[in-house]
């Protein structure tokens, strides 16, 4: 499975509304985990099972506590049983298609 998340602390105080600090300290549990994962402006992906994921994906809500009074949460999971290296995958068939898009005739 692949699991997309955001997590970040409100009420943190800062002047500037910044969460980079909670989100590093998420986003270390994440590499630290060796699971294949992917961090973006907005979410985090990781790849795993269904226990590794979610495990990960508690540990980091749990390293972002500390920065607020309280911690949000948003998931999104693709649950494809049997396959592995989607992080990838899925990326590369879409690049594929564009690719056989853009070389169509009238294009």
């Amino acid at each position: 499975m692949i699991v997309a998340f955001s997590v970040a602390p409100s009420g943190t105080g800062r002047a500037d509304g910044s969460v980079h600090d909670a989100v590093a300290a998420a986003v270390t549990v994440v590499r630290d985990s060796g699971l294949p994962n992917r961090t973006s402006s907005m979410f985090t992906e990781i790849e795993g099972t269904w226990d590794e994921v979610f495990d990960v994906v508690r540990r980091a809500t749990e390293a972002v506590a500390p920065f607020g009074s309280r911690v949000s949460l948003v998931i999104k999971a693709d649950i494809r049983p049997g396959y592995t290296g989607e992080l990838e995958g899925k990326l590369e068939r879409l690049e594929q298609a564009i690719e056989q898009s853009s070389a169509a005739p009238g294009n």
